[in-house]
């Protein structure tokens, strides 16, 4: 608890996923255009780099629908011509079989099915009947120490970006989605958490109703989760992916918290998301069992979306500070996002990665949108929309404040990483130089600095 004359800390950081740093393949790695990125941030006077979720995707590439909650993105590993050290190897193993043993023989059999999700595999397989996954032990043994390798090196590579990042002063937000995949090994390993029938389909799938990015909801098509087996087990499952993350990350984002509350259950049959209906969630039980199994956990609920007062009890009383977006502040007089309306303890974004940039957005705003936000930010067109927000965001009361790097570099729409509700397109965003332009840099670092948060 903060003494009466002393100021809470305040800090500011950055959000980039590791996949949009630059370099010669197909996505940014953990190489050294992640270490100069660590560099750019602490000559800025940042405190925080927030990341999207890391594990592998699949086709769509998208962050929140990966294949493993617990696996690195083998994507992201640097070829860095460091041979593996087998004590090291062994030891890392052991360390993490839990998971590592299943997701290798996963990643193994779905390469040895061409991809097809493992609901499509045979029923000795995709029931994980003993001996046909003994059977695929033997007969895929080389591809699934290879799998296992590049876990161990993600988790070299990852480990010494951490290292950095916090050797200057810097904390790494991860994210952990709600749900997870349908086609993932979570799913496949134990159907016991989800509602499936017999054929391990989905008998209800995940969603929101029409919101500010659709008319209709959006559609994920995630299983929902079965949470009075869930409760029977004490949240095992949930205890140990939240573990798993505490020990990758320095603060956990929960992305969807509302689902904590309740959830949007849509018949499997709905032709939208707007025939679903909430359903009671697990509420403060299931952090009560993590707190008592791995202690006190940094938390940030990502609140956005259909929030009702009941989920802001939830998020209050379990002390997470929730997320305030800018972008969002002027579409009514008395949004919860305006800076006049925010809480010190809550975090504070320009947007967010499924928002367009500061600039794409300020170019969709018609004149009376603009005046709105000229009345709050009065010089947004002598310095741009990007920092015009960005100042706000800084001089928030909000405790933290994070700024996305397209926003930093003051980029157009062209830059945005998601849009909600589409395919195509996403998460292929890429930065030019993992260094912030030295006058950018010292402009935010100087800005930082004003607002306390440096």
């Amino acid at each position: 608890m903060t003494a009466p004359n002393e100021r809470p800390i305040r800090d500011s950081g950055v959000l980039l996923h590791p996949t949009s740093l630059p370099g010669p393949g197909p996505c940014g790695t953990l190489g050294p255009a992640a270490h100069a990125f660590v560099d750019a941030l602490a000559r800025a006077g940042q405190r925080r780099w927030q990341v999207l979720p890391l594990g592998p995707t699949d086709a769509t590439r998208s962050p929140y629908a990966a294949l493993s909650s617990a696996a690195g993105d083998p994507r992201l590993i640097h070829d860095d011509g460091v041979d593996d050290d087998p004590a090291a190897l062994d030891a890392f193993h052991d360390a993490e079989r839990e998971w590592l043993d299943d997701w290798a023989l996963y990643a193994a059999l779905r390469e040895a099915h061409d991809e097809a999700p493992w609901f499509a595999w045979d029923a000795p397989l995709r029931d994980r009947d003993p001996a046909a996954l003994a059977d695929a032990r033997r007969a895929l043994a080389p591809r699934i120490e290879l799998h296992v390798r590049a876990q161990f090196r993600f988790d070299r590579q990852w480990r010494a970006v951490r290292e950095r990042a916090n050797d200057h002063d810097i904390a790494i937000v991860g994210d952990v989605p709600f749900y997870v995949a349908h086609d993932s090994v979570d799913v496949w390993v134990d159907r016991d958490c989800f509602a499936l029938d017999d054929d391990g389909r989905p008998s209800a799938v995940a969603g929101v109703p029409p919101d500010y990015f659709s008319e209709t909801g959006q559609h994920w098509g995630n299983p929902v989760y079965d949470w009075a087996r869930l409760a029977e087990r004490g949240y095992d499952w949930w205890i140990a992916r939240l573990g798993r993350l505490a020990r990758t990350v320095d603060v956990i984002r929960i992305d969807h918290f509302r689902g904590f509350e309740a959830f949007w259950r849509i018949p499997v049959d709905a032709e939208t998301a707007a025939e679903g209906e909430w359903v009671p969630g697990p509420g403060t039980a299931l952090f009560d069992a993590a707190r008592d199994a791995l202690g006190p956990l940094a938390i940030w609920a990502e609140d956005l979306g259909d929030i009702t007062p009941a989920v802001d009890e939830l998020r209050d009383a379990l002390g997470f500070p929730g997320m305030r977006v800018l972008q969002f502040a002027f579409d009514e007089p008395d949004s919860t996002h305006l800076p006049s309306h925010h809480a010190e303890h809550a975090v504070v974004y320009t947007g967010t990665h499924d928002n367009d940039t500061a600039v794409g957005w300020w170019a969709t705003l018609d004149d009376d949108a603009r005046d709105r936000v000229r009345a709050i930010a009065p010089d947004v067109d002598a310095t741009g929309p990007a920092w015009a927000l960005i100042d706000l965001a800084l001089g928030s009361v909000a405790r933290h404040a994070v700024l996305p790097l397209q926003d930093v570099l003051g980029l157009d729409g062209t830059a945005r990483m998601n849009r909600p509700g589409t395919t195509d397109g996403n998460w292929q965003w890429r930065a030019t130089d993992p260094a912030l332009p030295a006058a950018i840099a010292d402009r935010l670092r100087a800005a930082t600095e004003v607002h306390g948060r440096c």
